[in-house]
Parts: C-alpha cells; structure tokens; sequence
C-alpha cells in the first residue's frame, strides 16, 4: 500500500533523534495538590469572563425589576422568574465549570529520556513532542498558545470563558451556551410580552421605573438578548455536530486526515456529556464518565 505524504511525514518522527529528549530537562515538582483549581492567568480572557457574568446580572435586573416585580399577575411572575433564574444559575454554573475545568492539559515537560523509555514503544509506534512546552503530545492534541499547553482534542481557545474548550471540559462549554440561548429567548418573549402591556395600559404602572428608563431599559436587554441568541445558538449547533462527528475545530480548519476510529454519534455524545444517557447530561455539577481512556494513544 502507497503511504501518503502525511504518512511519510509521520515515518521521520520515528527516529529517535528526532525528539531530541536531552533538549528537555524534567518538569519541575507540582507545588500544588492535584484537586487545585484550573485557570488561566489571561487578561484579556478574565475581562470577557467578568463581562459575560456582568451581562447576565444586567439581564436579571432588568427581567426581576422591571418587567416581573410591578407586574400585577402574581402567578406570571413567579413562574417566570422562577424559569430564568433557574436557566440563568446553569449558564453561570456551567460558565464557572468550562472556565475552571482542566480542559485536558499534556503534563508540561514530559518529554525526557527517562519518561520516553518508560512508554516502551514498541517499534514502528509514532509519538511527537511539542517543542514549545516540551511534552510527548497524545493523538489529537494541539498546542495552545494562550494556556501555554497542549491540549486533549483542543476544539478551540475561549476568551468568554477564558479557557480552552478540550476533553474535559467540552460539556460545560455546551451547557453554556444551550443555557445563554434560552435564558436570551425567553427574555425576548418577555420583553415583547412587556411591550404589548404597556400599550393597553398605562406607562407609569406597568414599571416602578419612569417611561423613558424603562424604554432604554428594555431595549438594552432586547438588543443583548437578541445578540447573545444567535451568537450562543449557532455555536451550540456548530458544537454539537461536530461531537457527532467527532471531529474538533482544529480538525475542520487545518483539515487534518482522520486517523481515529469511527462511532456512531450517539456514542460520540456519550463520550462528551458520560455513560448512560441520564438527567445529569443537562447538570454543569455532574462530571462525565468518559470511560478508562489511554493517555498517550499512538497510531501505528
């Protein structure tokens, strides 16, 4: 059989030259415990993480002060306030989980003599090493140049909840924005409920506000709701499809040639969202079961 070009390029890295392991010297001891929480020292990312709560905050003012507290149907507004609030604590406590999950991070500096002897390759197995953070990359995983890490099938670097959306932490990130876009629609329903009232009834009783604050108020809201809602429902789509077709951003961009083995996609969201299928997939607290997975998986 004719080895392609990609093939051919992969043969080189099975010199043992190639890795050059004396190049790196052996990671430092963790000074830290293993439970310790995940996050990534960005500015720029801790600016849109902070931006993105404050965004939700604003829209629970303005949902509970000024559309459901005057409101005179007592029934309406606990069930609607009891919906968004409910929708919006998943989207904080998923965004909280995406952002401080590990998304899948490669031991930094693994790549040593000592360690690549100890993974007793057998011959004709292909590893890399990265050569920025000096570790012995597994299938799928690419360097991220935020988190300075190379990451399990790394989908794409986050700056809304700065991190990178990975292995470990793919759920929460589709749990986000599922949550963003609901709590985003049924603002608008409401808004727009809003509106209607406030044409058949007096301005002034229908908000504890003046009209012209209420107005600006509401139309502030509208037009982040309306924003955030396309925004977060079509990159839930673009996520889900491609868990379904197991196939990472990274992937789809640079095109790279399919080297894993193929599942259905209703296995491929189970291994995303855990084993079996349950209530837990819509909970950012429940962590998923991915199963007893290799950590370092060489094509042959």
């Amino acid at each position: 059989m004719k080895s392609s070009p990609a093939n051919r390029s992969r043969d080189i890295e099975r010199q043992a030259g190639y890795l050059r392991p004396e190049h790196c010297t052996p990671p430092p001891p963790r000074s830290h415990s293993a439970g310790e929480m995940w996050f990534i020292r960005d500015g720029c990312g801790i600016v849109c993480g902070v931006i993105t709560w404050l965004l939700v905050f604003y829209a629970e003012f303005v949902v509970v002060f000024v559309m459901l507290v005057p409101a005179k149907n007592v029934v309406y507004s606990l069930i609607n306030g009891a919906v968004f609030n409910g929708l919006a604590f998943l989207a904080l406590a998923s965004h909280f989980r995406a952002m401080c999950t590990d998304p899948g991070a490669v031991p930094k500096g693994n790549a040593t003599k000592e360690f690549i002897e100890s993974l007793q390759l057998k011959p004709g197995q292909v590893v890399y090493k990265c050569p920025k953070c000096c570790s012995i990359k597994p299938d799928r995983a690419h360097h991220c140049s935020v988190c300075k890490r190379c990451i399990k099938k790394m989908d794409h670097h986050c700056p809304w909840v700065n991190n990178c959306v990975g292995e470990n932490n793919q759920k929460y990130f589709v749990l986000f924005t599922m949550y963003i876009a609901l709590i985003s629609l049924h603002a608008l329903m409401m808004v727009a409920l809003h509106f209607v009232f406030c044409f058949e009834e007096d301005w002034t009783k229908c908000s504890s506000f003046s009209p012209p604050a209420t107005v600006i108020l509401l139309i502030l809201l509208c037009f982040e709701a309306l924003l955030f809602l396309i925004f977060t429902a079509v990159m839930f789509g673009t996520q889900v499809h491609s868990i379904c077709n197991d196939e990472t951003g990274i992937e789809q961009l640079k095109k790279e040639e399919r080297r894993w083995a193929k599942r259905s996609k209703w296995m491929n969201m189970k291994v995303v969202f855990g084993h079996p299928f349950s209530l837990a997939w819509l909970s950012p607290f429940a962590t998923p079961d991915q199963g007893k997975a290799n950590l370092y998986q060489y094509v042959v």
